[in-house]
């Protein structure tokens, strides 16, 4: 599979290399910008895809692997990590801003927020908390 670049895109290559924690043959790892919490991750293929729906099964594959090898490092180098939030937006209206496929890996800890309930479903407040007696 070629590496198709684009110059103007953030994630692309050769405008994070300063960034990268890992790179493997179709995906990389590199720090977050603005991350949610220390460790906060983001996997994206090297080639230049939107998002999650435009990367290959490979570089899906690839990317699932890699984020249990971070996990696992993350794991071992911040004994306070209790858990995590992995996700993606894709599109405008799920919040993306970058189109350049990338998934977040957000290591969590114990109180780091008042209420974890929910996780990602807080995209939308009034969705986060639930009652599951209902």
């Amino acid at each position: 599979m070629s590496i198709e670049y684009d110059p103007a895109c953030r994630f692309c290559l050769g405008n994070i290399k300063d960034r990268i924690v890992e790179e493997w043959n179709l995906v990389l790892a590199f720090e977050d910008r603005f991350p949610v919490s220390d460790g906060h991750l983001l996997i994206v293929p090297k080639r230049h895809a939107p998002d999650w729906f435009s990367m290959s099964e490979k570089e899906r594959r690839e990317s699932d692997a890699l984020i249990r090898v971070l996990r696992n490092r993350l794991l071992e180098s911040d004994k306070n990590i209790t858990g995590f939030n992995i996700g993606m937006n894709c599109g405008v209206s799920a919040g993306q801003t970058i189109f350049h496929a990338h998934i977040h890996l957000i290591p969590r800890r114990d109180g780091d927020t008042p209420n974890p309930t929910g996780g990602v479903r807080g995209v939308i407040p009034d969705k986060m908390c639930y009652c599951l007696d209902d």
